[in-house]
């Protein structure tokens, strides 16, 4: 596979506990060393409240140079204290909200630039729920629950940490696999990851995936697929995808992201 993976990202399904274990949460901590980071706020429609929220959150964890970067338009994206602002963090955290919004503020502006390059150098970069999304080189919008049809599920470019993956979010609980399943049958060779609220994978630079967190990750595989309709069938009609290879994997399990293979426990 030719998954690009050179740092450490932190992906959150939602709503990570913030007030009980802070399981997630402490362990993007541990990633980052409690050295300052900054919460991104772009995505959301209320950056002071989510603010607030985490950097009280993520100092109780031992942070005490907690950095909010609001983006409100590409200029502020363009700025010329970004860098500065960047200067020595640990760690990156994209808030839920709307993915749209981070990637149409983010997209070709040196804070999209810079994310890439602290990536790269090793920086872990963590999103949740909208901020999860992103990731990827192509993201999922929106679209329907349910049986998987064609042309019912809306995608757009992602900020393009992870190659040839797509993300969706608080998976289960909004019952998301029959859009997943849609994602994956408009190109087999793209592996569908649905991630759980409460929970996350941490992608470590050798391509492998641990799953963190109160629940489980989804992993759809259709790369050996052999039929599929999607090209001759009609918009709304369900779709054709055999096989399907899927796996479901709770805390301390790991996922080989080039290989596409299962590891066990410990």
């Amino acid at each position: 596979m030719s998954e690009h993976v050179q740092g450490k990202l932190l992906i959150i399904g939602g709503a990570e506990d913030k007030t009980g274990d802070k399981k997630i949460l402490k362990r993007f901590v541990e990633e980052a060393g409690k050295k300052p980071v900054v919460v991104l706020t772009a995505a959301t429609e209320y950056p002071r409240r989510v603010g607030a929220e985490y950097t009280e959150v993520l100092q109780g964890l031992g942070v005490h140079d907690v950095r909010i970067l609001d983006v409100a338009d590409r200029g502020q994206a363009n700025s010329e204290e970004i860098p500065h602002l960047l200067t020595s963090v640990s760690g990156v955290f994209l808030t839920g909200g709307d993915q749209l919004r981070i990637t149409g503020l983010l997209g070709g502006t040196l804070l999209g630039r810079s994310l890439h390059n602290l990536y790269e150098k090793g920086v872990i970069i963590a999103g949740t729920s909208a901020g999860a999304s992103v990731m990827s080189d192509t993201m999922i919008v929106g679209g329907e629950a349910g049986t998987p049809r064609k042309n019912t599920l809306t995608m757009a470019p992602g900020l393009g940490l992870l190659r040839s993956i797509v993300v969706d979010q608080h998976f289960a609980q909004r019952g998301r696999i029959g859009r997943l399943l849609e994602a994956v049958a408009h190109n087999p060779y793209v592996l569908g990851i649905g991630i759980d609220e409460d929970t996350a994978i941490l992608v470590h630079p050798d391509g492998r995936f641990s799953v963190v967190g109160s629940q489980t990750v989804t992993v759809i595989d259709a790369s050996e697929s052999v039929a599929s309709n999607v090209s001759e069938s009609r918009p709304g009609q369900p779709l054709v995808l055999s096989p399907v290879r899927m796996h479901v994997l709770p805390e301390e399990y790991e996922f080989d992201l080039r290989r596409r293979v299962f590891l066990p426990a410990g």
